[in-house]
């Protein structure tokens, strides 16, 4: 149907389309510079350039491109803890491939956000465990009766006394 995959393959195919869009306007854009008219005197030097420029585009084996080709090509590519290098020819990654880059990178968000929240979590309930902790010894303190069941004044003073000294 029209599932999550379906929108994810939609996705990778705009983003080619404007890609390609992309290349084509760039192209375009070169194909003007040499349109204009040219001084008579100097015409045979900008049509020897744009022959120069034409033969480029079609040939492959131009050095930008094979320099851009090979720096493309030692680059790494890891897929579940497992890192391969790709020499020579600059192989372009198929859909699959970009399917599991996405999943990877997925995963790894995911997996430092469920980090993120479990350090927030035990941080919380350590805070907690503290606060409990010095509520109770507060309370036992407060609550110390004398003999005959009345409030031992003295402790409740002592312990307003320090909570005043760490105020301060």
């Amino acid at each position: 149907g029209r599932g999550f995959a379906f929108r994810r393959k939609q996705k990778i195919e705009r983003q080619y389309r404007k890609l390609l869009k992309k290349g084509r306007k760039i192209n375009s854009q070169q194909d003007n510079q040499f349109t204009d008219t040219y001084p008579e005197h100097l015409k045979h030097l900008y049509l020897a350039e744009e022959e120069k420029l034409k033969k480029r585009r079609r040939a492959p084996n131009n050095s930008a491109l094979s320099e851009e080709k090979h720096n493309k090509a030692v680059h790494t590519c890891t897929f579940s803890n497992r890192s391969v290098m790709t020499e020579g020819k600059f192989k372009k990654s198929t859909s699959n491939q970009k399917a599991k880059e996405e999943y990877e990178k997925i995963k790894a968000e995911r997996a430092r956000k469920k980090e993120e929240a479990e350090k927030r979590k035990q941080q919380r309930e350590e805070a907690q465990r503290l606060y409990k902790q010095k509520k109770m010894e507060a309370y036992k303190i407060l609550s110390k009766k004398t003999k005959r069941g009345q409030p031992n004044l003295n402790l409740q003073v002592e312990f307003l006394l320090q909570k005043i000294q760490q105020n301060t």
